[in-house]
């Protein structure tokens, strides 16, 4: 009989990125592991910013109101407590453990500013592009405290399944307006492996923010962002120290891509555009 599990092929790592410190909104200090020269987009995302810090003076004053279109965004909070609002009547707060998925579409304003003057901020913060005739359409939130996010407890893994499905069937709360993207928070105890699927015509990566793993025979440490290569499922082996990462996989969308700020569209005309339909008050 053949062993069908061990027919299939594990993805190994193509490159490893650990990023570029910068940053954004009001000065808020993160590392941007996809978004830069070096890797500008793993269609179907565009950008993962890392932060994590205790210095109040890194983070407090957020990011205010600023503009987006074409495109989704999704903050993903390990400690620490978010605010969202927006023009669109959306409003909430995203705590430890929780998500918050938006679709920009046509046009949104909104803001985040930390709800904490003190304590550790860490999370995340992905953006996940949108085909060209969903470019303009209606802006929509989610969010989803830790609770309502369900976990797949393995021998010494805790797999949270923020959106997609795993091969179990399990099933995450949030929901792409375009593409159906598998999202994980992963937890692995010291020297533990995970084996899930994660299929071949998924573009994804896996983002580390916590110990170090192995996959194949390419270890990777915190925080740095590696690339899959071709194959059928993920298998990683976490370090002594145990391990904490993302894994992020989604089908690319193979249309060209224009960007200019919060603005992601597919050609220099339609940014021109929305560069005009927001400074006339049309998001």
């Amino acid at each position: 009989m053949t062993d069908t599990a061990n027919a299939l092929k594990s993805r190994p790592i193509d490159h490893v990125h650990r990023g570029i410190p910068t940053s954004d909104g009001a000065g808020v200090k993160l590392t941007r592991l996809l978004g830069h020269q070096s890797l500008m987009q793993l269609d179907p995302f565009l950008m993962l910013d890392y932060f994590s810090s205790d210095n109040a003076d890194d983070y407090i004053a957020g990011f205010p109101e600023h503009p987006h279109r074409g495109f989704e965004t999704v903050t993903i909070m390990i400690e620490g407590k978010m605010r969202h609002g927006d023009n669109k009547g959306h409003s909430g707060v995203i705590e430890n453990g929780g998500i918050q998925w938006m679709t920009a579409g046509r046009g949104i304003v909104h803001s985040e500013i930390p709800e904490q003057t003190d304590g550790r901020m860490w999370g995340f913060q992905l953006w996940v592009n949108l085909p060209s005739h969903l470019k303009m359409t209606d802006p929509g939130y989610q969010e989803f405290p830790r609770e309502e996010i369900p976990v797949d407890e393995r021998d010494g893994a805790s797999v949270r399944v923020l959106a997609g499905e795993l091969a179990s069937g399990l099933r995450g709360p949030a929901r792409s307006a375009a593409i159906d993207p598998l999202l994980l928070d992963i937890t692995l105890q010291p020297g533990a492996r995970l084996v899930e699927a994660v299929p071949a015509e998924l573009n994804g990566f896996i983002a580390v923010y916590r110990g170090r793993v192995t996959a194949v025979d390419t270890e990777v440490s915190t925080p740095a962002l590696a690339v899959l290569g071709k194959g059928d499922q993920l298998d990683l082996v976490a370090g002594p120290d145990g391990a904490s990462l993302l894994i992020v996989a989604g089908k690319p969308i193979g249309e060209p891509v224009a960007r200019y700020g919060p603005f992601v569209m597919n050609t220099q005309a339609e940014l021109q555009q929305a560069v005009t339909d927001f400074q006339a008050g049309r998001f």
